[in-house]
């Protein structure tokens, strides 16, 4: 906002605070990020990980919307300012600040222990420590209920075995948040990634989010301590909870990607010359910009109404699934119009518009599915559950 594209003048309604934290981040990111993500895509590897997250540490958007233990303790509005910002960069780099702070920091902070608090979340917050979350496995994505990582007692002891896959930051990471089936429920635990039997092999030949790590987590009779179960929730309540912070981001970010490609589109539009006068003088490539324009302002508006609903106090879950669900799908479509724009300098990373077309049909996917979504919605809609 403040940008080319706000013909709704939607900047206006931030405050002063909230201009300030969308300013040092982008400021961050025209610096430290955007010089280099392209190399990083191609080569489907970021140079100096760790010294990245130390950056974003100081920058101070690692669990930025936390309270205490060394978070900034920013607005829900702040943070998705923060998050569309990163993502107008690459999905892949606000992936990262979102598994740190909105899934592995978050957990630690609502469900976990005093001992745990202090143990990790100062570290994490400064990007010293690196944080997963693992969820999703081979044969349980949108079904988390059916996960096969198991939990049993061994006298005092927890003892883990399992899989988890697609698992963002997974291979660099210093503390994993795991979740697995017990005796009595679903519970989370804080596994240090220096346990024997805990393995991260990374997951390559990606063609999506190739700017961020993604690995498999293997639990081979990992033993932790008792104190090592997150003490404050059992069931899906504590791995959804997470979900939904994170998804609220992602309603943010995707909105960044497509702010990315429409800008890309806009000026090729306006340089790129055919029938002697400039493309964007037809009026089917008009019909393009605006169609493009008035979905991406749209997904502001909610995007802002759900950061003041989330500040508020008053967010619910199918809020967020509206949000995730309007948001991604909304911003793929301007990414892919904007292709069209660009004809073939579309598919070239010279431009950034296929690299957020690639990267947003993982983010479509993960952290629930558009199917997913619409079930959410559609039960709130009629109050029917059709999940099975």
């Amino acid at each position: 906002m403040d940008d080319v594209i706000d013909v709704a003048d939607i900047g206006a309604l931030l405050s002063e605070d909230e201009r300030a934290t969308r300013d040092a981040v982008r400021a961050f990111v025209e610096r430290r990020v955007s010089p280099f993500v392209v190399d990083w895509f191609e080569r489907g590897e970021i140079d100096d990980l760790r010294g990245l997250a130390k950056d974003l540490g100081q920058l101070g958007v690692l669990g930025m919307h936390l309270e205490g233990y060394g978070c900034a303790g920013m607005s829900a509005t702040e943070y998705g300012l923060a998050c569309l910002e990163l993502e107008a960069a690459d999905s892949g780099i606000r992936s990262l600040v979102s598994v740190q702070g909105s899934l592995a920091m978050y957990a630690i902070w609502r469900w976990g222990s005093e001992e745990h608090k202090q143990r990790w979340l100062p570290g994490m917050a400064a990007g010293d420590l690196i944080g997963c979350f693992g969820l999703t496995e081979p044969d349980a994505g949108s079904d988390p209920a059916s996960m096969r990582t198991r939990a049993r007692r061994d006298g005092e002891d927890w003892v883990l075995e399992g899989r988890k896959m697609w698992i963002t930051n997974g291979s660099v990471a210093d503390v994993a948040i795991v979740w697995a089936n017990t005796d009595g429920g679903i519970r989370g635990f804080v596994v240090p990634t220096d346990s024997a039997g805990f393995s991260a092999p990374q997951i390559h030949h990606k063609l999506s989010l190739r700017a961020s790590v993604t690995s498999e987590l293997v639990l081979d009779a990992v033993r932790l301590p008792a104190d090592a179960v997150l003490p404050e929730v059992v069931g899906l309540r504590g791995p959804l909870s997470c979900l939904n912070e994170a998804r609220y981001g992602i309603t943010w970010g995707a909105l960044g990607a497509a702010r990315s490609a429409l800008t890309a589109a806009l000026t090729y539009a306006g340089e790129r010359m055919q029938f002697g006068k400039p493309i964007a003088a037809f009026q089917l490539t008009q019909q393009k910009l605006v169609d493009a324009v008035v979905e991406y302002e749209k997904g502001l508006l909610l995007a802002l109404h759900l950061g003041r609903r989330k500040d508020a106090g008053t967010l619910t879950p199918q809020q967020v699934s509206l949000g995730k669900l309007n948001n991604v799908r909304e911003a793929l479509e301007i990414c892919r119009t904007a292709r069209t724009i660009l004809g073939a300098n579309g598919i070239s990373l010279e431009y950034p518009v296929i690299r957020h077309a690639a990267n947003l049909e993982s983010v479509l996917t993960y952290e629930g599915t558009v199917e997913m979504h619409t079930l959410v919605l559609g039960q709130a809609i009629t109050g029917i559950p059709a999940f099975r």
